[in-house]
């Protein structure tokens, strides 16, 4: 497009077309784009965008924090997480809590100041949020983020967030939805460096299908691409932006707007190494679809910079840089910026801040989103003059985690039992379980800051010191000095955990010596000085550790003088598992577990609620306990929400959004992301779980009628319609989660032990009865990516429907059969195969084909094989392959049919992984007919594709 324009004298900005909000909405943004320089529209590329005055177009920013609330910018309405979310099954709930966060976003984008970089802009509109990353393996560090380990409740929650978010007028967004973090981000050791592995049919029927619902509906405006490779290839150029993301999105008639993730365009140089330069590097996420750069905070210069040399070199043309432009001003269009006296939403004020119906709604979610995981008559309680001892960490505190809005007030679990037992004249004791000590140096003989310290033992080793002089957290300053001054554990670097080492010959219990090391710097307490500036545990403080009080005893005697204990145990979002850490097992601390133990042991009426960002291995408290809870960290009014659940004023209406497994339960490798051979989630895990996805106890009691399908053989596009009658049986009003999942009973591939379709929340009083009717269309729900044929396919046969009360709760079955024709054999003759297009696998790592597009397959380590599944071989005389090998180190590919060798070709080293040769073979006595054709694959050789001939 030409650029210059009419100055500001000839025309003013108000009369420019752009400016007419008659026009339509592509009109005005050619108009606007036209009237900037190429080096006004290059500007536009960083996260903060600069003010084009002569337009009069303000300074603009990408990118605002609304997970669970507004966050970090100010207090606001704080909601559960969205784990917690999750768990509430409830798409018209968690609607709502988007549609509270986008008007709070609205008032702090139109009344309050930015808090970085005020002169650049107001705070964004653009939410990030939600996160549809699927929580595959429960130690995940960003557990808390998302929303479930299914792809299909994911994307039903997702789009329901990003519709509340967006609001419901046809023409202006309340707020942006931007869908985080694509693609296959479920780890976050090495997460810039790592490769998220995934086979064809786990892109397609697993995280592709978490993102598609929103992207496809319209619901969401942007993507923001995650840090971590997939197959071999960064996600910030990876393809599948443009061939998946933007291809759902065309027929929206709207563009995808899409931002990177903090820093990690800069990481596909370091420590990604994937490019050369910078330069180069920024060219090719450009080219590949991402239309901001958040990248080196407010320096602007330094990304357009690299950008500009890209466009000096020829790596980026002009028509690169206005199609992302053009994305941006679409947005900005939309979300009311031009057209202010016409925005809906503009007259949002302030007030609306934490208000008393957001308030009530951070209440009820709580509650929803509250899971009864075992109940053995002990709850509800019904006597609020009774005495309740409240023990654990968890108790009297409230935590708040990365992605939390400032709490504008806490009501604890304490506080909430407290409000309701009041009334009544019922008493609660409150007592954390943790020991206070004091910390004596050697060398002065005075206690550590001059004050007692109360223990938070978080596991590993690691502690918090809370002193008692204040009720403060030590923490570690820059210079090392130890200053007792924080009252919450909440900033990117932790500097409030600790860990007291043995000394030397000193021993560590009562009268003993420790050392004190800081975690986060690895330092100790210098000997003299006390600041934590020792690198070696010489020169460290040696200190005597005096206990002043016994944490547990005190607990068990509370327990023991109280009709019943309630122990809240659980994480702190900021230690162990959060982003940059992932966890290492799923244990509670042992200090926990022993607290717990001894409580029950004196007060076998004690119900455990754990308070939680992930699962936890409770082994011990099902099998002993009467009851145990799960709540996520529910925001604000977690305390009144659970007070109420634990009286019956609120049925506990969540449910598990993920597996919880046993403690013995050994779960795959981390960064094993083949759901379908690694055995992930419901869907393929056999071993038997501790509480399974979908579950959850009511209150009330209730009975599942026959599953009913009205036609039991339909064609492959036909849809099944299954009915069922739910009944409330108790005495109690309650909420069920009715889950609906299927399953193919004659597959011809490894397909899940069952797959969830559809699930529909209830309430219903003692007696009443719902009819509740699914319609399923075979395409969506009876369908697996046929890696033959390179799409979705419903194949002919039989199938299961199963009504359940969770994934192994089946109340009732049904059989259905689809017809059609049979799959025809895999053709492989004249016909070039993708190696990843495999059925089964033994040792392969994927990797990119080219820096642009392409998967390829390499041994993990020595070898591996690949299995293709009933290939037609008639007429088979040769095979070619298409391959490359890096180094001298010798290669080869054996191909073979059941056990007879057919060809072994060698591979020749081409000087480059991305330098592709074809080396071919006759194949000797290649049998006639269907048969599975394995290739082994020896040495660091990279098979991309073969052909038979």
């Amino acid at each position: 497009m030409s650029s210059p324009s009419p100055s500001a004298a000839e025309t003013p900005a108000e009369r420019y077309p752009f400016r007419d909000s008659a026009l339509p909405l592509d009109k005005r943004v050619d108009d606007l784009l036209s009237r900037l320089s190429p080096d006004e529209r290059l500007s536009m590329l960083h996260q903060y965008a600069p003010a084009v005055p002569r337009l009069g177009i303000g300074a603009f920013r990408t990118g605002a924090e609304a997970l669970h609330g507004v966050s970090w910018l100010g207090v606001a309405t704080a909601f559960p997480q969205a784990v917690g979310l999750g768990a509430s099954w409830d798409e018209e709930l968690v609607r709502a809590v988007a549609e509270a966060t986008s008007i709070e976003l609205r008032a702090f984008h139109h009344h309050r100041s930015p808090a970085i970089a005020p002169d650049r802009g107001p705070n964004s509109l653009q939410a990030w949020a939600p996160v549809l990353n699927l929580l595959r393996d429960p130690r995940w560090g960003r557990n808390e983020e998302g929303y479930s380990e299914d792809p299909v409740h994911t994307a039903r929650l997702g789009e329901a967030f990003c519709r509340g978010l967006a609001g419901d007028d046809p023409t202006y967004l309340r707020a942006a939805p931007v869908l985080k973090h694509f693609l296959a981000y479920n780890n976050e050791d090495d997460r810039c460096t790592s490769s998220s592995g995934l086979r064809p049919r786990v892109l397609h029927e697993y995280d592709l299908a978490a993102f598609r619902p929103a992207v496809a509906s319209g619901a969401a405006t942007g993507v923001m691409a995650a840090y971590n490779l997939v197959n071999g290839r960064p996600c910030h150029v990876s393809p599948l932006l443009e061939t998946e993301l933007r291809r759902w999105a065309e027929p929206t008639g709207r563009e995808l707007f899409v931002v990177s993730d903090a820093e990690a365009p800069s990481n596909l140089v370091d420590p990604e190494l994937y490019f050369d330069d910078h330069a180069e590097g920024h060219a090719a996420a450009l080219k590949a679809g991402i239309d901001s750069f958040t990248d080196h905070g407010e320096d602007s210069e330094t990304v357009i910079g690299r950008l500009r040399d890209a466009r000096e070199r020829g790596l980026i043309d002009q028509e690169d840089i206005d199609l992302a432009v053009r994305r941006q001003f679409e947005l900005r269009f939309r979300m009311g910026e031009f057209d202010p006296e016409l925005d809906p939403y503009a007259q949002i004020g302030a007030e609306v801040v934490d208000s008393a119906p957001h308030r009530a709604l951070a209440r009820r979610a709580a509650a929803e989103s509250t899971v009864l995981l075992k109940n053995s008559g002990l709850l509800p309680l019904t006597d609020p003059t009774k005495k309740i001892a409240v023990i654990g960490p968890h108790g009297d505190a409230l935590f708040e985690d990365w992605y939390s809005g400032t709490l504008p007030y806490a009501v604890t679990v304490a506080d909430g039992l407290r409000a309701r037992l009041a009334p009544a004249g019922g008493e609660l004791t409150v007592h954390e379980g943790i020991d206070r000590v004091l910390l004596r140096a050697a060398s002065t003989g005075e206690p550590l800051n001059g004050t007692a310290f109360d223990l938070g033992d978080w596991g590993l080793g690691v502690l918090t010191l809370r002193a008692v002089d204040n009720g403060l957290f030590l923490s570690v300053k820059e210079d090392g000095s130890l200053l007792a001054d924080q009252a919450v554990i909440k900033s990117w670097d932790v500097h409030e955990t600790f860990r007291l080492v043995e000394a030397e010959g000193g021993g560590g219990a009562e009268g003993g010596t420790v050392l004190l090391q800081s975690v986060l710097t690895g330092r100790y307490a210098a000997a003299g000085t006390l600041a934590v500036t020792a690198e070696d545990a010489a020169d460290a403080e040696r200190f005597t550790r005096e206990l002043l009080r016994d944490g547990r005893a005190e607990a068990v005697a509370a327990a023991a003088a109280a009709d019943l204990a309630v122990v809240v145990l659980g994480n702190h979002p900021l230690i162990h598992g959060r982003e940059t850490v992932d966890r290492r097992g799923l244990a509670l601390p042992p200090a926990q577990e022993d607290l717990l133990k001894a409580v029950a042991a004196v007060r076998p009426d004690t119900a455990l609620i754990v308070m939680s960002s992930y699962p936890y291995a409770v082994d011990w408290a099902d099998e002993h306990l009467p009851a145990v809870l799960w709540s996520s960290h529910g925001g604000q009014e977690t305390g009144h929400a659970l007070a109420d659940v634990l009286f019956g004023d609120a049925d506990p209406a969540g449910r598990l959004p993920q597996t919880w497994y046993r403690g013995d339960d050994e779960l795959p490798h981390p960064l094993d992301y083949d759901i379908i051979q690694a055995g992930w989630t419901y869907q393929y895990h056999e071993a038997a779980p501790r509480y399974p996805f979908g579950h959850g106890l009511s209150y009330g009691t209730f009975a599942y009628g026959e599953l009913e399908v009205e036609e039991s053989v339909l064609g492959q596009d036909g849809t099944v319609r299954a009915a069922l009658t739910v009944s409330n049986t108790g005495t109690r009003g309650g909420t069920e989660v009715v889950q609906l999942y299927v399953r193919p009973l004659e597959a011809r591939y490894q397909a899940p032990r069952r797959r969830l379709a559809d699930f529909r929340k209830i309430t219903l009083a003692p007696g009443q009865s719902r009819r509740l009717v699914f319609d399923l269309p075979a395409a969506a729900h009876l369908a697996h990516w046929d890696v033959a044929t390179g799409a979705f396919t419903v194949d002919p046969g039989r199938y299961q429907l199963l009504a359940a009360a969770s994934a192994e709760d089946v109340r009732a079955t049904a059989e259905l059969t689809v017809e059609g024709a049979a799959p025809a054999p895999r053709t492989v003759l004249g016909r070039r195969t993708a190696a990843a297009d495999f059925d089964a696998h033994r040792g392969i790592a994927l990797v990119d084909a080219t820096r642009e597009s392409g998967d390829a397959v390499t041994p993990a380590g020595q070898d591996a094989e690949l299995l293709f599944c009933a290939v037609e071989l008639t007429g088979a005389a040769e095979v070619s392959a298409e391959v490359a090998l890096e180094g001298p180190d010798a290669a080869e590919l054996e191909f073979s049919v059941d056990g007879k060798v057919l060809a072994v070709l060698a591979v020749p080293s081409t000087g480059s992984r991305y330098a592709w040769e074809g080396v071919a073979a006759a194949l000797s006595g290649a049998p006639e007919g269907v048969h599975d054709l394995r290739v082994v694959l020896r040495g660091p050789v990279r098979l991309a594709a073969f052909t038979v001939a």
